[in-house]
């Protein structure tokens, strides 16, 4: 293990990782939006993105696509400031180009670097236990696989106990994940296996995909028992500004989620849009929403409130 590396994170997970491992010391450069645990502020950032981040969920998603579709990067990398920190190791990701910094920026940004280049780990997590599989992988970049095994094995251990104690439930919800509320996305990758630890049945999404869009007539189709709205980036107060775009609707009302009060909103950008270490909360926040009866952790009012 080198006392000395310098690590730059470039995506909120891997840098609730490399802390969760006990590395937060390291740091010498984190992303924009790297805000947990608060004291990572301190550390310097090297990214914005392109677009405007105001604004409703509609505009928001059309800017992110005029960018892509121009074959450009999301996110800037404060390159001059990247090298002047000299950091050894840099984490970023290469599963979401609109999600976080991406592999495609780092190398771009270090491409020019004379002597000795930065070990670039680059996160991939479709599914749930590719979350675990990150974690080893920069737990043994930094030269520290006992502390990667012992902090994927105690995760590992509170998402099975909820699983397990699941399987009691004397009903089984079925259960809408909501993404992003204009144009409407419902959860992919690791949310549909949460929501069947969680104890419900899930609707929309397959486990190790990318999220994908759907209309508001499949929803209204399948009728949820449960509708969870976890937008991609927000957190619960944001979130809730785009709700007229779900609520307005004629449909509304009328579907069984709705009517039985069972419409929740959580935090998606702190919990379940950020694959890392509290990826044991967000399943907790499910298990509270879909089987009160049998969870009670106490995530209501920060993780999650009722619609």
């Amino acid at each position: 293990m080198n006392e000395s590396q310098r690590i730059v994170t470039l995506l909120p997970s891997a840098t609730e990782i490399v802390c969760a491992l006990g590395f937060e010391d390291r740091l010498v450069g984190r992303s924009h939006e790297c805000d947990f645990p608060r004291s990572v502020e301190r550390v310097p950032a090297l990214t914005e993105p392109k677009f405007n981040p105001e604004g409703t969920s509609a505009q928001i998603d059309d800017r992110v696509k005029k960018i892509v579709g121009d074959a450009l990067s999301v996110y800037r990398v404060d390159a001059a400031r990247l090298r002047e920190l000299r950091p050894e190791v840099i984490v970023t990701q290469s599963q979401c180009e609109v999600c976080a910094v991406s592999e495609r920026d780092v190398e771009a940004a270090v491409e020019e670097w004379l002597g000795a280049r930065p070990k670039i780990v680059s996160l991939a997590p479709y599914g749930l236990d590719d979350i675990f599989t990150d974690m080893q992988r920069v737990a043994d970049a930094l030269g520290a696989h006992a502390r990667g095994t012992e902090l994927v094995e105690r995760l590992r251990a509170r998402l099975t106990s909820i699983a397990d104690k699941a399987l009691g439930a004397s009903e089984r919800p079925t259960v809408a994940t909501i993404e992003w509320i204009d144009p409407l996305m419902a959860g992919g990758n690791w949310m549909p296996t949460l929501v069947e630890m969680a104890g419900g049945v899930n609707l929309f999404g397959k486990a190790g995909e990318h999220s994908p869009w759907m209309k508001f007539d499949e929803l209204v189709a399948k009728d949820p028992d449960v509708i969870l709205i976890l937008p991609c980036g927000f957190g619960i107060d944001r979130a809730a500004q785009d709700l007229p775009a779900l609520t307005n609707r004629p449909d509304w009302n009328a579907l069984k989620a709705v009517r039985a009060r069972r419409v929740f909103m959580a935090d998606g950008n702190q919990y379940f849009n950020r694959p890392g270490p509290r990826i044991a909360e967000s399943l907790e926040i499910l298990a509270e929403i879909t089987q009160p009866q049998l969870f009670h952790f106490r995530h209501e009012g920060s993780g999650w409130r009722r619609l």
